[in-house]
């Protein structure tokens, strides 16, 4: 924030701007430097850890689930071929893609415990609720209770392409906030701004991983169930929720999009 102060010829960034509202005393909101740290935390914790570690877990699941890959690359390479790299143009025609991203949210919610704050006094499930008093969403179990999903810790995107037992299409259960069985990102006036960003940019770039590459590990964090390698799906704590350790894996070039990879 230093290397940002003071008066500036060439055209500002976002922090440029938030330090001269800092520095506009006529300001009709009060705008202090803790605000300004507590808003770029937001910024990079939101913005690039939450992804990050969900295009992980998507991966991982993946390379545990290789019918799912298969099905997935074979969805890609019918909509968007091999002459050209997928993008977040392709995305609606990926309703697989789609539904592989909405699983891994169901299963590995990116902030797996949403804060709220009471306004006023209220009763929530028999308890008596004080006013100001911080509650927590436990998003991660009601993507993984079973009155709202069928083998809820099985890993199948096929649920979201289903008819459900009414005969609606569950692959309308949708991540922003309208379906409290699914709430990655939260619901209400406070539901993540970056909703829609993310439905964008993260099918585009987990189609495009799937497309150019087959993802190899090296054993290492693997174990045996049923006789075959798969790799550890355990979680660490804090305010995200990554895996435990680190996903490697090794990329290696599909033949059939070697031309779009030469640089």
């Amino acid at each position: 924030m230093e290397e940002h102060g003071g008066e500036k010829e060439e055209v500002k960034d976002f922090l440029d701007t938030l330090l001269d509202l800092l520095e506009d005393g006529s300001a009709e909101v009060e705008f202090t430097r803790i605000h300004l740290k507590a808003l770029i935390t937001d910024l990079f914790t939101a913005g690039t850890d939450t992804n990050a570690i969900s295009l992980e877990w998507a991966l991982a699941e993946l390379i545990n689930h290789p019918r799912v890959l298969k099905k997935a690359r074979e969805e890609i390479d019918r909509a968007v071929g091999n002459q050209r790299v997928a993008g977040e143009s392709d995305v609606p025609k990926l309703p697989y893609i789609q539904a592989i991203i909405k699983e891994t949210f169901r299963l590995h919610p990116p902030v797996p415990l949403v804060p709220r704050n009471s306004v006023q006094q209220c009763k929530i499930g028999g308890y008596d609720i004080p006013t100001n008093t911080m509650l927590y969403v436990n998003v991660w179990a009601i993507g993984r209770d079973p009155k709202n999903w069928e083998s809820p810790l099985d890993f199948c995107p096929e649920r979201f392409l289903q008819l459900s037992e009414d005969g609606g299409q569950m692959n309308a259960v949708d991540v922003r906030g309208q379906h409290f069985q699914l709430l990655p990102f939260g619901s209400g006036r406070r539901v993540c701004p970056g909703v829609n960003l993310t439905m964008k940019m993260l099918p585009g770039v987990l189609a495009a991983l799937i497309q150019c590459f087959d993802w190899k590990v090296d054993g290492s964090d693997c174990k045996k169930m049923n006789g075959d390698d798969v790799l550890e799906m355990d979680e660490r704590p804090g305010l995200t929720a990554p895996r435990a350790h680190d996903l490697v894996c090794v990329p290696v070039a599909r033949f059939s999009t070697l031309n779009i990879l030469d640089p």
